[in-house]
């Protein structure tokens, strides 16, 4: 009964309350690009870019949902917080965030296992299937290479 009240006043960090699965999602495209201990320039381009394409956002709704992300990410203590808000979405979204993923962590130019194994970890919190996650992997690898 303590555990109860104590629970009941504590206060909720920004990332336990409630939100919406795009800026959930836009906090996974950042913790993916923070997962390997660098997080540069290229790589919030390439997240703002998948957020205007994914969810066919302005250039300003795409940077406030960035900024939110980053702040959310910033304080997070895993990927489950976010996940749970982005399983709310279509299983084709879901995919497309996977493959923004990738994307992010193909930004850099470089291949990183770090990188690879959060997306897997992620993939599998989405309910995505190893088959989709290596498709949107090939397909996150081509875009890559087709802007190079």
């Amino acid at each position: 009964m303590m555990n109860t009240l104590k629970n009941l006043f504590r206060q909720k960090t920004p990332a336990e309350r409630p939100m919406d699965p795009q800026v959930a999602a836009a906090a996974l495209l950042v913790e993916a690009a923070l997962s390997d201990g660098v997080y540069v320039n290229i790589e919030s381009d390439m997240i703002a870019e998948i957020l205007l394409e994914a969810f066919k956002f302005d250039a300003d709704k795409a940077d406030a949902v960035l900024a939110e992300g980053e702040a959310l990410a910033e304080e997070a203590v895993g990927s489950h917080q976010f996940t749970k808000h982005v399983k709310k979405l279509p299983i084709a979204e879901r995919i497309s965030i996977i493959e923004g993923l990738y994307r992010v962590a193909l930004a850099d130019g470089e291949k990183s296992d770090i990188e690879d194994a959060y997306i897997r970890h992620v993939a599998s919190l989405l309910h995505i299937d190893d088959i989709s996650r290596a498709q949107a992997r090939q397909a996150a690898e081509k875009r890559i290479a087709d802007a190079s």
